[in-house]
């Protein structure tokens, strides 16, 4: 029987994933010497690399679990993953910005892509124990 995460886990996960980019975000708001166009820039990588760590979480996922992943899906996942680090190191490098503001910048994302692999890791965990866990008919667990 596979075992669910704990919600202190799921909880810390979503408060990971929030905070990263809740924190990016705000950064991004109050960037007054920021144009709009990077501002843009910086928020499509992350959408981005939201997008690309969770695909790459499930592929491998997947892969573990013996579903079939194509080999270009794999690999495009994390061509996806690798160039959004790449895009914002790029970007974060030629800016105009102190560097503790591209410190900050660098870790809300690397928080953010973090909790959106524990949230995806955590959501696949909880399906796999309702699947694995034998219900009786009247809807109690039989291994007790």
């Amino acid at each position: 029987m596979k075992q669910k995460p704990s919600m202190a886990f799921i909880a810390a996960s979503w408060v990971a994933v929030f905070a990263g980019i809740l924190g990016f975000i705000i950064g991004l708001w109050n960037a007054t010497t920021m144009q709009l166009n990077e501002k843009g820039y910086y928020f499509t990588v992350l959408m981005y690399g939201l997008f690309a760590a969770v695909s790459v979480q499930k592929c491998v996922r997947d892969r573990i679990e013996g579903i079939p992943v194509t080999d270009i899906y794999y690999a495009l996942s994390w061509v996806s993953m690798l160039l959004t680090i790449l895009l914002l190191t790029i970007g974060l490098w030629n800016a105009t910005l102190a560097p503790s503001e591209k410190g900050f910048y660098a870790f809300a994302f690397l928080l953010s892509v973090f909790g959106a692999i524990t949230v995806q890791k955590n959501t696949r965990d909880s399906q796999a124990a309702k699947v694995s866990s034998p219900v009786s008919k009247e809807g109690v667990s039989s291994d007790f």
